[in-house]
């Protein structure tokens, strides 16, 4: 995880290649375990969830914490709490990546004030599975990496493709709303880090749309100038978890 990388021009800041899947108003953040200023008190703002990473951005731009980075290869013991009484919650740990900007782990709580903490996680926990699938990484983040120059994005890349990707479409029906106007930019660095629609980087547009397409399909895709290929796997067709079993699910 790195701090305070992931805004830019009061908006979220994606690496190149990087798809938003789900957008979320009106979280809640606080955090345990570390005593830097940047973690103490409750975070009001809004949560992305990509195909690499979460990213809480801030609405209170002069909290020492205005953005956070959660790349899927940091997390671990995840758990959707449903409370007896109260809102439900999402909990986890976080470590830190190397030249992030803090070190050791901390631990997390998301409140979800308008709801869907259940959906939202079970989405988290079924894109950090199809990543962890894609490219086994080792227990060690990599290191974060300066993301140098930026500029709009594309609307495709805050824009879920028709298929879904691999047969799995994120819950947009439960967050409908798209990031606002002008407020997703991306830098021409690829991800440091797998995600659910990277190879050994990531995919170009074009690689990305053909392999939607030959996942759509159930059929494999190769190019032979590039050698890339993609091959539909074996969880193509996997449902999110159902509550009962994310209930008790850890993503490790």
């Amino acid at each position: 995880m790195s701090l305070n990388t992931a805004h830019a021009n009061n908006g979220v800041l994606i690496y190149a290649g990087e798809c938003i899947l789900l957008f979320c108003d009106n979280i809640s953040m606080e955090f345990s375990g570390q005593d830097r200023p940047e973690f103490k008190g409750n975070k009001a703002g809004r949560l992305y969830l990509t195909t690499h990473r979460m990213i809480f951005n801030n609405k209170n731009v002069k909290d020492p914490l205005v953005s956070f980075s959660f790349p899927f290869c940091t997390l671990k013991d995840v758990e959707l709490e449903q409370p007896m009484f109260g809102a439900n919650f999402i909990k986890g740990k976080v470590r830190a990546q190397p030249n992030g900007g803090w070190v050791g782990e901390v631990k997390f709580k998301l409140h979800f004030k308008h709801g869907g903490a259940i959906e939202y996680g079970q989405a988290m926990l079924q894109a950090a599975g199809m990543a962890k699938r894609n490219q086994h990484y080792t227990d060690d983040p990599p290191a974060y990496q300066p993301t140098g120059q930026w500029h709009s994005a594309d609307p495709s890349n805050y824009s879920v493709p028709n298929g879904g990707y691999y047969g799995w479409v994120p819950p947009t029906n439960t967050f409908p709303d798209a990031p606002p106007a002008n407020s997703v930019f991306m830098t021409d660095m690829p991800p440091p880090y797998p995600g659910i629609n990277t190879g050994n980087n990531y995919q170009s547009q074009g690689h990305a749309a053909k392999a939607a397409e030959a996942a759509a399909s159930g059929t494999a895709y190769y190019d032979p100038n590039t050698h890339y290929a993609y091959v539909p796997p074996a969880y193509s067709n996997d449902a999110p978890p159902s509550y009962e079993e994310s209930k008790d699910k850890k993503f490790n």
